[in-house]
């Protein structure tokens, strides 16, 4: 087994331990404090005003733009702790390629968001505290998970047939649930929370809780943002295996899974006002789901390289969303 030395840190191929310096994840720590203090802390002194299709396309291209910068910091690193360019490359590639993934399967979690904000008719305007405080808790929820999963795989290297196996199956699933609109009102989480909680009828402003009859209960906010928390769980199932079948080192996993999240605020408000346009894009990302756990269940007969599973995922996005621009026809779609 190749080993090799950064800075004092003793680094080998074993799947838990990281390429990355000590420098590095202290500057991507930083990095992510000052990214949330802007988006969570400057952005609210806006207050509750409804963010417009402009809006959020400026703070997409800013998020998507500084997790670029970090992917050439990290080959900048990497190269230098190393001297190899060729690692540089393949390491940078992982980050793209996760990221990527990462990126496209928040999509599909945004069409649920959607779909929860349409069903308790949400006002614009509330919306962007409830993102705010999700995105939160993903961040907390996938630094948990990834972190176990990197342990995992590092105990018991067969866990990787089962994570691939589950993608198989999920895509396969997505596939067949493609176009169909989700019945939110027989979700057990949505049932359990209304036999638990009292709520009130309507919105109290931006509350999680109000007043009611000289009672304290909780508001049809409250209920949403649980259930925002709830889809974090379900699709962190889902998308963190899906990283690790192209890279195991937790460093790379970590950080393509964290930037993709920081722009899904902004990538929300973009989404929803053209969700219709894009209406074939689930099938796209169950395509992918099943590349990409054929590729995990193969890892030991044949790795297929980065740069491939790269144009794989970018190719199928791309016919997807050109498939659904052409079928649509100008005309939006139901979705």
């Amino acid at each position: 087994m190749s080993a090799f030395s950064i800075g004092r840190i003793r680094l080998s191929s074993a799947p838990m331990e990281t390429i990355a310096p000590l420098w590095l994840w202290a500057t991507f720590t930083g990095i992510v404090l000052v990214s949330l203090f802007v988006d969570f802390v400057v952005l609210r002194k806006q207050g509750a005003h409804e963010i417009g299709v402009k809006e959020a396309l400026n703070w997409s291209l800013v998020w998507v733009a500084l997790s670029f910068v970090f992917n050439g910091l990290l080959w900048w690193a990497v190269k230098d702790s190393t001297g190899s360019n060729d690692l540089a490359t393949e390491k940078s590639l992982e980050f793209l390629t996760g990221y990527l993934i990462e990126k496209s399967l928040a999509v599909d979690n945004i069409f649920v968001f959607l779909l929860i904000f349409t069903y308790f008719a949400v006002p614009p305007a509330y919306q962007k505290r409830v993102l705010m405080i999700g995105i939160i808790g993903a961040i907390v929820l996938r630094t948990v998970m990834i972190l176990v999963g990197g342990w995992l795989l590092a105990q018991f290297h067969w866990i990787l047939y089962v994570f691939g196996a589950f993608l198989i199956l999920t895509g396969v699933k997505m596939w067949w649930a493609a176009g169909k609109e989700p019945a939110l009102d027989e979700n057990p989480a949505l049932k359990l929370l209304r036999r638990v909680l009292p709520v009130s009828r309507g919105f109290d402003g931006e509350k999680f809780f109000t007043l009611e009859n000289g009672k304290r209960i909780a508001t049809p906010l409250f209920m949403v943002i649980c259930m925002v928390a709830f889809t974090d769980v379900i699709f962190a199932v889902d998308s963190i295996p899906a990283i690790f079948a192209i890279t195991s080192d937790p460093f790379i996993v970590l950080t393509s899974n964290i930037f993709a999240i920081l722009g899904l605020r902004a990538m929300y408000f973009l989404l929803a006002a053209v969700a219709a346009k894009f209406h074939l894009l689930n099938y796209g990302l169950a395509v992918i789901l099943v590349f990409i756990g054929t590729k995990m269940c193969l890892i030991d007969v044949y790795k297929i390289p980065v740069g491939v599973s790269l144009g794989v995922v970018v190719g199928i996005l791309a016919l997807t969303m050109w498939l659904s621009v052409r079928s649509a026809g100008g005309q939006p779609a139901e979705r």
